[in-house]
C-alpha cells in the first residue's frame, strides 16, 4: 500500500531549514557555460601515479566539506570525504557507502544505519557509530556556518548509538529527503578530532576527512593540494574500483580569468577545468582534448519574485512575467548547445523531474493579457503604469553571466515591464535577500532530491527567496511530499506541487544549470557524481 503522510512540518523549523538555505542557494550558483564536445573514453587500464592539475575559478576561502556551498570549493572538499550512502546518477537510487545497510520507517521519521567493518578516518580513528553522532552534532551546531548540512539535520530529534556499528537518527517531522542527504559531501564524515577544531581553522583546511584524498595544503586565492591516502580500501559501488586513489596527487590552481584558463589548458599548463567559456570550447574539439557535461540538479535558474512587495504579490504580473521568456532564444543564443532551457522548477538530471514545458511556453500575447487585465496600460516609453506608477523592478545580482539577464530586460520589456539591473557584491546581494529590499533575487540550488522545492520556495520562511506571506496548498503539496517513502505517491505529489508552483507564477524558471569539464586527453576516468559534483577517485593519467 502506498505510503502517504499529511503531517505539517513545525514552521519554526522549517524556516530555519529555508534561512539557511538561502545562503546556500547564493552559494551554490556559479555558472559553467561550455558546451560538452565528445565525452572522454577510457583508454587502456587505470595507471597509480601522477599528479593532475585542476583549475578553479573563484576562491570562497574555505575547504572544509561540511561548510562549503560553492562549486569550486566542492571540486576539493568533496574528494577528502566519504559518506554514509552513495546516489547512483543514472537511476538516483541511494546505495550503501560507509553504511553496508539502511533501513528507514513508514513515516520517514527515523533511519537506522549499520556500517562496514574496518573503514577509518586518515587518522586511524574508526569510523563508527559514535563518530556518526559527533559528525551529525557537530553539523548542527555550526549553524549558519555548515549552511547546507544543517538545513539537512532540521528537526533532528535525536541520534542514538545502538552498538559500535548501528546508528539511529531520528528527526521530530517527516524527513524523507533525509536518506538522499547522507550521500552529500556536506555530511560527508570528518574524524572526531576535527569536532573540536575551530570554524576557521576547518575552512583552511585543518580537518581530518574519511575519503580517498587528504588536504597537503591550502593558500586562500592561491590554490590547494590534495594527496592520495594510503590504505583506503571503501570506495563507492557507484564507481569503477573500491582501492586507493589512482593520483599521487590533485593540485588545484586559482585561475579567475576565463581567458587564461583558456591559454593555461591549451598550453599544458593544468589539465582539466571547468571554467571554459562557451566562445572558446571548439579550441578544444579535437583529439587532444576531451569534454563532459552534466546539468546540475535541483531548482533551476530562477528569477525569485519577492511576493511581500505590492506590485509582485499580484499573481497575474507574476505569471505574466513568467509567460514573458522566451528561455529557448536565451539558451540557443547566450549559452552553449548542452545547456537547457528550463521545462520546470526542477533540473532534468533531479530524481522526479517532469517535463512540464507545456505549462512554461513563452507566450508574450497572454502576458500582455494579464497585465492589462490587472490594469497596468502601456505609458508613452513603452513601459506599463497603473495610478501613476511604473511596472518597474530591481534584481541584485552577482551571478554570471549577465547577460542571461540582460536579454530577459529585453524580453521583458517588449511585454512593458521595466527589469533594473544591478550587479553588486555577494555580501550585499546576501544582505538585500535578509533584509527584503529587492524585487527579485536571481539564483539556482543544486540538490539531487526534490525537497530542495520545499527548501526554495516554502511559505514557512518569512525571510526566504520569494517570500511568500501566508501558506497556501503549495506548503501542504511541499510538506507532504517530504514525508512519503512510496517512489510512485512521491512522484505524484512532487509532480503536483511543481504544477502548482508554475500555475501561481511562484517560480520563474529560466534555464537549468550545467558543468562541463574539459580536459586533456592525458585525463582519464574525471567525471561527475549523482549532484554533478566533480568526483577524482577514478582519475587517472595517461601516458
Amino acid at each position: 500500500m502506498p505510503l502517504l503522510r499529511n503531517r505539517t512540518r513545525s514552521r519554526a523549523a522549517t524556516a530555519a531549514l529555508a534561512a539557511a538555505a538561502t545562503a546556500a542557494l547564493l552559494l551554490t550558483s556559479c555558472s559553467s557555460t561550455a558546451p560538452a564536445g565528445s565525452s572522454p573514453t577510457p583508454s587502456g587500464e587505470p595507471v597509480a601515479g601522477g599528479e593532475l592539475t585542476f583549475a578553479i575559478s573563484v576562491d570562497s576561502q574555505c575547504i572544509d566539506p561540511q561548510q562549503v556551498g560553492n562549486n569550486d570549493a566542492i571540486a576539493i572538499a568533496r574528494q577528502t570525504v566519504a559518506s554514509l550512502t552513495t546516489q547512483d546518477p543514472d537511476t538516483g537510487e541511494i546505495l550503501p557507502w560507509l553504511a553496508e545497510d539502511f533501513e528507514v520507517n513508514a513515516d520517514a521519521t527515523s533511519f537506522t544505519f549499520t556500517l562496514r567493518d574496518g573503514a577509518t578516518y586518515a587518522d586511524g580513528a574508526p569510523i563508527d557509530a559514535a563518530s556518526v553522532k559527533t559528525n551529525f552534532e557537530a553539523i548542527v551546531a555550526l549553524g549558519a556556518k555548515a549552511s547546507l548540512g544543517s538545513s539537512y539535520l532540521a528537526d533532528l530529534a535525536g541520534i542514538d548509538v545502538v552498538d559500535d556499528s548501528t546508528v539511529t537518527i531520528t528527526f521530530s517531522e517527516p524527513s524523507a529527503q533525509f536518506l538522499q542527504a547522507t550521500s552529500t559531501f556536506s555530511l560527508g564524515l570528518l574524524s572526531p578530532a576535527t569536532a573540536a577544531v575551530s570554524q576557521a581553522d576547518r575552512c583552511l583546511g585543518d580537518f581530518v576527512g574519511s575519503g580517498p584524498f587528504s588536504v597537503e595544503s591550502y593558500t586562500p586565492n592561491e590554490g590547494a593540494k590534495l594527496v592520495r591516502r594510503e590504505g583506503y580500501a571503501w570506495g563507492p559501488s557507484t564507481n569503477a574500483h573500491t582501492g586507493e586513489a589512482y593520483l599521487d596527487a590533485i593540485e588545484y590552481v586559482v585561475v579567475p580569468e576565463a581567458g587564461n584558463r583558456t591559454g593555461s589548458l591549451q598550453s599544458g599548463q593544468i589539465d582539466a577545468t571547468t571554467g571554459i567559456s562557451a566562445t572558446d570550447a571548439v579550441l578544444f574539439e579535437s583529439a587532444d582534448f576531451w569534454s563532459e557535461n552534466r546539468a546540475n540538479p535541483g531548482v533551476v535558474y530562477n528569477l525569485y519574485a519577492n511576493q511581500s512587495t505590492p506590485k509582485l504579490a499580484a499573481e497575474d504580473v507574476r505569471l505574466a512575467i513568467q509567460k514573458g521568456i522566451d528561455r529557448d532564444e536565451i539558451t540557443a543564443t547566450l549559452l552553449g548547445p548542452d545547456d537547457e532551457p528550463a521545462v520546470s522548477p526542477l533540473s532534468s538530471t533531479t530524481p522526479y523531474f517532469t517535463d512540464l514545458s507545456d505549462d512554461l511556453a513563452f507566450d508574450p500575447d497572454a502576458a500582455a493579457d494579464l497585465l492589462e487585465g490587472a490594469g497596468w496600460t502601456v505609458g508613452a516609453d513603452g513601459i506599463r503604469e497603473k495610478d501613476g506608477e511604473k511596472l518597474s523592478f530591481l534584481v541584485t545580482y552577482w551571478q554570471s553571466p549577465k547577460e542571461v539577464l540582460e536579454l530577459v530586460q529585453q524580453q521583458l520589456r517588449a511585454i512593458g515591464v521595466d527589469l533594473q539591473l544591478k550587479f553588486a557584491s555577494f555580501a550585499d546581494v546576501q544582505a538585500a535577500n535578509a533584509d527584503g529590499t529587492y524585487d527579485f533575487s536571481y539564483g539556482n540550488l543544486t540538490r539531487s532530491d526534490p525537497d530542495v522545492l520545499r527548501t526554495v520556495f516554502t511559505a514557512d520562511n518569512p525571510a526566504g527567496n520569494t517570500r511568500r506571506p501566508a501558506r497556501t496548498v503549495i506548503d501542504e503539496l511541499l510538506d507532504e511530499q517530504s514525508s512519503i517513502v512510496d517512489a510512485a505517491e512521491r512522484q505524484r505529489v512532487v509532480d503536483e506541487a511543481a504544477r502548482a508552483l508554475i500555475a501561481d507564477g511562484t517560480t520563474i524558471p529560466i534555464y537549468q544549470l550545467s558543468t562541463t569539464i574539459t580536459a586533456s586527453s592525458r585525463v582519464q576516468g574525471l567525471t561527475f557524481e549523482a549532484s554533478s559534483r566533480l568526483d577524482f577517485y577514478d582519475a587517472w593519467i595517461a601516458e
